[in-house]
């Protein structure tokens, strides 16, 4: 049997698969549709692809944007319906006849850093995700705190949002968030939060793009909206890296490719944290473009080596 493993990197809309070896090597990537709203043509889909390998992997290893229950290994997942509460490992591995393992995305692209990206070097590294919205993942020793799913990592959700930002001050609202809460970093720290705050404070129905592109043009309504921003997001994103003792925080994610608002959050939440860094913090992703893979991959093959 080889010592490869096959990973899955699953959005809503479509599957990536690629091997990785038992070096943490990546092979080429392949793509097709996920079939979100069936769960027997889900399962298919997964298990053909790994039927058609030449080689039997030794495991399959799968990222995706939703968590595993650690009671009951059930999945929690909103934009696949085909799996949401359903023991997504237990069913392919049923099929397979080989071990299947399960990781949020946001928690294999903090694996990724941690063991090949940024983070290399670092005993605890928190990772987080800029996108359309705000995920984060713990590693510690190179390895996922969330060892069995779970929610840890999560710093976006939890009613934390100061009501006051900015120089001078300005009031913000507590707004919804599709976890039920309301108040989430995740409702004004992602791609799509940025373009909800910059709207109640210009007025101004603009994409995160053409936002940030105004911004570092010096223009005011971006240049307020991203003071309000950057002053909303450095206190908790603070107090996480006191709480778990991250000493490197990569961002990764739409928002996070755009270097210069990584660099002015970092220069924001540095000054707050208990230990004074005397170096960049939060810093950009280089895991490289596939994270979600490389996590995937290297979950696998440490919990073969594991047995």
């Amino acid at each position: 049997m080889t010592s490869s493993v096959l990973c899955f990197d699953i959005g809503g809309t479509s599957v990536r698969a690629a091997k990785v070896s038992a070096d943490g090597r990546a092979g080429p990537v392949s793509r097709f549709d996920t079939p979100a709203r069936d769960r027997e043509a889900f399962l298919t889909r997964l298990a053909g692809i790994c039927d058609a390998e030449p080689v039997r992997p030794a495991a399959v290893a799968i990222s995706l944007a939703g968590v595993v229950n650690p009671e009951t290994g059930r999945m929690i997942v909103a934009n696949i319906p085909a799996i949401h509460g359903t023991d997504l490992s237990g069913d392919l591995a049923t099929r397979l006849g080989i071990p299947v393992f399960v990781a949020n995305d946001a928690d294999c692209f903090a694996v990724a850093e941690a063991v090949s990206g940024a983070g290399q070097g670092h005993d605890i590294v928190f990772g987080i995700i800029l996108g359309t919205g705000v995920g984060g993942g713990l590693v510690t020793d190179g390895r996922l705190v969330n060892a069995r799913g779970g929610f840890a990592g999560e710093w976006g959700h939890g009613p934390v949002t100061a009501l006051r930002g900015g120089t001078p001050p300005v009031e913000v609202p507590h707004f919804a968030c599709g976890c039920g809460l309301s108040g989430c970093l995740d409702t004004v720290a992602g791609a799509r939060g940025i373009e909800r705050l910059h709207a109640h404070l210009s007025g101004e129905d603009k994409s995160s793009h053409a936002i940030l592109e105004d911004w570092r043009a010096g223009l005011p309504a971006a240049t307020r909206t991203l003071d309000v921003y950057l002053d909303i997001i450095a206190g908790p994103l603070a107090l996480t890296v006191n709480i778990t003792g991250a000493t490197i925080v990569p961002a990764g994610g739409g928002l996070a490719r755009d270097h210069a608002l990584v660099a002015a959050i970092d220069a924001a939440v540095r000054p707050l944290t208990l230990w004074q860094f005397d170096r960049p913090l939060v810093v950009p992703a280089t895991s490289g473009e596939e994270p979600g893979l490389t996590g995937a991959g290297i979950i696998g093959l440490q919990k073969l080596s594991e047995g």
